[in-house]
């Protein structure tokens, strides 16, 4: 992942944007403001991890819209919401679809760096998952069916003459397979294997 993390805000108030900015840059990381949720969805292209900061109630779609437009299009980026109205049976609806805070203005400009740096932590962590197992399903795929069979078996902890048995093979013939799958995967125990399934497991 190259990506640099990015700070998303949506707001139709010039002063909140120029105040987010400020302190996204205070905390090292990289901002884009948008007036509305119409400007942000015609712009957003999901190209790395990052965060949402987000105003409840704006002019057009609403926050809480936006964030059931971007969930329903497969999105994970973390929201976080900031609103001048509170609304307790808002916040629970934001939260229950995964919001990573709700708060109040005037927020605390600390309390939001800290949401706004643990919504992007998570995110990075989730493309970094995301990628590896993008990686490990490819290096699987440039198994033959036959060997794929073999390695299939092996990570539930079959043995050669098991799976010989199993597939109606000699045990020369399973040996030779998983020689080829463990070379073709650059790997030298069935131990590596496991780890290299492990990482296409989803969160």
């Amino acid at each position: 992942m190259n990506e640099e993390p990015v700070v998303y805000m949506v707001d139709d108030d010039p002063a909140i944007l120029r105040l987010l900015a400020e302190l996204v840059a205070a905390i090292g990381l990289k901002a884009e403001a948008y007036r509305s949720a119409e400007e942000f969805l015609e712009a957003y292209q999901a190209p790395g991890p990052g965060c949402l900061v987000l105003d409840v109630r704006i002019p057009g779609i609403s926050g809480m819209e936006l964030q059931r437009r971007l969930i329903a299009a497969g999105s994970t980026l973390p929201v976080v919401f900031v609103t001048g109205h509170a609304d307790v049976r808002m916040a629970v609806e934001a939260m229950d679809r995964g919001a990573f805070g709700f708060l109040e203005k005037p927020f605390r400009p600390q309390e939001l760096c800290d949401k706004i740096q643990a919504a992007v932590k998570w995110d990075v962590e989730a493309w970094h998952c995301r990628e590896e197992r993008a990686m490990a399903a490819g290096r699987l795929a440039q198994l033959t069916p036959a060997e794929r069979k073999v390695a299939d078996r092996l990570l539930i902890g079959k043995t050669n003459k098991m799976i010989a048995q199993e597939l109606g093979l000699s045990i020369r013939t399973v040996e030779a397979q998983r020689a080829s799958l463990m070379e073709r995967l650059g790997m030298r125990s069935r131990t590596e294997l496991l780890k290299l399934a492990g990482a296409i497991t989803p969160l």
